[in-house]
């Protein structure tokens, strides 16, 4: 990834992981003095989020090195790596809540104060507009690391909706009611666990060389053949390396050519891949005669 590329990606990350902290304060604050547990097991998600955002910080810093002896396709292989490991650390987020939320639902109290609504509905507003803004980031870098710190942001503000929803309906239920929003807490978790099975999937798919779509595929042949000298392509090949692409594929040409000739037409493939997907580095091209 390019430098300035990173750099917008790590001011992003610094950005989110300000923004957790203070909203991890407030939630924790509120859900303490207004007997909540649904927001404090939001303000929970919240502080796994600023953890969640360090490594993502951590994994990009590392993932912008350029290739060296050691790496000499890159490090681009940490962001899988640290995706996974946010991952993780929202399935665990996930369980404890779900741990806690049971406790509480056995365990008598009163209902949550009326304040923490208003608490909620500030929290929910901010973390969807953020959300959306680091996910439109993370697609326009193709960086599935920032998307998996988006999907955070994003789960913190389903828990939050969840805290809502159950806080709402202890306040309108009255007595007997006061375990909605613990039940509410239960549902969040559920909701988290799914989001982070969804961040750990395609990372570690990445990982195994997961073959990438018939799509990109098919857009990679077609780069191939705006070169004339092009006559067909088999044995398309592509892998995800953190957020550049390494493709293979054989091009077949005129049997005449010369050595010299045919070598500079793999040249006008590899440049033609390269203006077509911006994403594609390492672009390595097999010649071949022609057969029909």
């Amino acid at each position: 990834m390019a430098a300035p590329a990173v750099a917008r990606l790590e001011r992003l990350t610094r950005q989110g992981f300000g923004l957790n902290a203070g909203l991890a304060v407030v939630k924790l604050t509120a859900g303490i003095l207004g007997n909540s547990y649904a927001l404090v097991a939001d303000a929970v998600e919240s502080i796994t989020d600023l953890v969640g955002s360090a490594i993502v910080w951590g994994g990009l810093r590392i993932s912008g090195r350029q290739a060296d002896r050691h790496f000499p396709f890159g490090y681009g292989r940490i962001e899988a790596l640290t995706t996974i490991v946010v991952g993780l650390m929202l399935l665990a987020a996930a369980v404890g809540i779900a741990i806690e939320a049971v406790r509480e639902i056995r365990t008598p109290h009163h209902a949550p104060a009326p304040f923490t609504l208003v608490v909620l509905v500030a929290v929910v507003a901010v973390k969807v507009a953020w959300s959306r803004h680091v996910m439109r980031v993370a697609r326009q870098a193709g960086s599935g690391l920032v998307a998996a710190d988006a999907w955070h942001h994003q789960s913190d503000a389903i828990t939050s909706v969840a805290a809502f929803l159950g806080i709402s309906i202890a306040l309108i239920g009255g007595q007997g009611w006061e375990s909605a929003d613990d039940y509410a807490a239960l549902l969040a978790s559920g909701l988290i666990f799914w989001n982070g099975l969804g961040i750990v999937r395609p990372a570690v798919a990445e990982l195994m060389d997961r073959a990438p779509s018939d799509e990109l595929l098919a857009e990679i042949d077609r780069a191939a053949r705006t070169v004339p000298e092009v006559l067909a392509t088999e044995k398309i090949r592509a892998r995800k390396i953190g957020t550049v692409l390494a493709i293979e594929l054989h091009v077949q040409s005129d049997p005449a050519l010369s050595l010299h000739e045919a070598h500079i037409v793999s040249g006008k493939v590899k440049s033609a891949i390269r203006r077509d997907l911006p994403a594609a580095h390492d672009v390595l091209v097999h010649m071949e005669p022609f057969e029909e």
